[in-house]
């Protein structure tokens, strides 16, 4: 996305402002996603964590909101040109804004100290939360380097993420014997993380009017 955004020349300057902005939002959103996800999964004591998690989610949101008038901004003053990427970054910055969302609703649960199952069940589910901190890594470098065929890989690997949440989900609201709403609670919220991060990728391979819609993509998510 910078490299579109410095071929447009003097008119890219507040363009590239905008564009780091976003990939600090992506930054922090992972950083809240980890701290929640560990504080459910690996113990740690909410309350360590609370005071950076909101600050940080607070920080998420005066950027989108900063980012929001820049665009306006920009667009008054240089139109047309630049009216494409404007509208890409107006959706996306809700996609970021929404990963830290469902990292809050992570640490709601964490707070509540639910019993997660037995030790096999907790060891899948560090995994995935570790696969997806990974892939929202490669989220930001990918929109940093608009790498194309990198960005279709990665959008393959989120789909198949999320059809194994909605497996693990659907198995587990039709077992019976014990409480399964905290695992589906956070499969769901491991999945609907993936899926923002993944509508951020789709900017690298779609066109504006496609954008959250991707070959694979399941018609409940989109």
């Amino acid at each position: 996305m910078l490299r579109w955004f410095q071929r447009l020349g003097p008119e890219s300057r507040g363009l590239e402002e905008i564009h780091v902005r976003f990939l600090q939002m992506l930054q922090d959103g992972r950083h809240i996603f980890d701290a929640a996800a560990n504080s459910l999964l690996g113990g740690t004591d909410p309350e360590v964590i609370r005071e950076d998690l909101f600050r940080t989610d607070i920080r998420i949101n005066e950027t989108e909101q900063r980012i929001r008038r820049e665009i306006v901004v920009h667009g008054s003053i240089h139109g047309a040109a630049t009216f494409p990427a404007l509208l890409v970054m107006m959706s996306l910055v809700k996609d970021a804004e929404r990963i830290g969302d469902y990292a809050k609703n992570l640490f709601d649960l964490a707070i509540l100290r639910p019993e997660l199952g037995d030790e096999e069940e907790l060891t899948h589910l560090v995994e995935e939360k570790d696969r997806l901190s990974r892939l929202l890594v490669r989220s930001q470098g990918l929109f940093d380097s608009h790498d194309v065929d990198a960005a279709r890989v990665f959008l393959k690997e989120a789909d198949a993420f999320a059809d194994r949440c909605d497996a693990e989900i659907d198995r587990r609201i039709k077992s019976t014997g014990k409480n399964e709403a905290t695992l589906v609670l956070c499969l769901r919220y491991f999945k609907r993380v993936m899926s923002h991060a993944a509508n951020i990728v789709t900017s690298i391979v779609m066109p504006v009017d496609k954008l959250d819609y991707y070959p694979g993509k399941a018609m409940s998510e989109q």
